[in-house]
């Protein structure tokens, strides 16, 4: 099972709800229980200059990247001026709001997938917004541990080989903010559990012109949206092309593939959900097809 949605399809709607708790909202579901999810919840949420999304919590486990804009975030009690390609984690149950001085876009993930009947799983609890401006997030303070910013060379190798100053504005180097490479394809997770996520993980995907990975599945539910650039991509036998703003969701055990066959990198924002097991989250297609043949 699987999802396409091209980015001309997306449509942010007014969001409907009772006055006071928020101003100038509007979202457009991605994936949900209303294309198959069952563990992935996926939307973009605008917000006006001037608006607001009141304090609130989920009993999912929620992150955010912020795509555009400079939105003002509490946080379980502090305040922050987020900035593009900042990323924050939500544990279940963690009270907060937004606030907004220009145009803000934000992509969110929910894991599970939110409900579409029965009992809500969003709550407000009436409390008012923090005023003042805050400040911008500290990555290297141990506090702003439910945030992470893609920095500018953040998947470009060639930065790796060198060391950073200490002073440097970045979280400390380890095994756990590694850049993966392989196959032309470069990855850095934004959010999983070095930030304290238990049910989902973000993370930036580049794939270098040429780049590829051949058909497989999993046994998690994964979506992408894509950032930059154009990439085939095939999912139980179709084939389409994915462009920026374009979604892309497939399901548990659905087999699919992608290749960089234009002339740029392709860039885009994956999640999977649950977490991966700790073996066998990836079944590539060719290593069964080599054992059935040797058999």
């Amino acid at each position: 099972m699987f999802h396409v949605q091209k980015a001309g399809d997306i449509v942010l709607a007014e969001a409907e709800g009772p006055p006071g708790r928020f101003e100038g909202l509007k979202r457009a579901p991605l994936v949900g229980r209303h294309v198959g999810a069952v563990h992935t919840g996926l939307a973009l949420a605008s917000i006006d200059p001037g608006g607001l999304v009141g304090m609130h919590l989920h009993s999912t486990e929620q992150s955010v990247y912020v795509l555009r804009g400079h939105p003002l975030m509490t946080l379980d009690g502090r305040t922050y001026r987020l900035a593009p390609d900042t990323c924050a984690l939500i544990p279940v149950g963690v009270p907060h709001a937004y606030r907004a001085d220009d145009e803000v876009l934000l992509l969110e993930a929910n894991a599970p997938a939110p409900r579409t009947g029965g009992p809500p799983d969003t709550f407000f609890t009436g409390e008012p917004v923090p005023g003042g401006d805050g400040g911008a997030v500290d990555i290297r303070d141990p506090r702003s541990r439910h945030f992470f910013r893609l920095q500018s060379g953040d998947m470009d190798l060639e930065n790796l080989k060198v060391g950073i100053a200490v002073d440097a504005p970045t979280v400390s180097a380890g095994i756990n903010t590694a850049l993966l490479a392989y196959s032309g394809v470069k990855v850095k997770m934004l959010v999983d559990q070095r930030l304290g996520a238990v049910l989902h993980t973000m993370f930036m995907v580049d794939y270098e012109p040429g780049g590829g990975a051949l058909p497989h599945d999993h046994p998690l539910e994964e979506s992408y949206y894509i950032v930059d650039g154009e990439v085939e991509a095939s999912a139980d036998d179709e084939t389409f092309t994915l462009s920026a703003g374009d979604v892309f969701w497939t399901g548990v055990g659905c087999i699919h593939s992608f290749s960089n066959k234009s002339d740029g990198r392709v860039r885009w924002i994956e999640t999977q959900s649950p977490q991966p097991p700790a073996n066998h989250s990836y079944r590539w297609n060719r290593d069964w097809d080599y054992l059935a043949e040797q058999l």
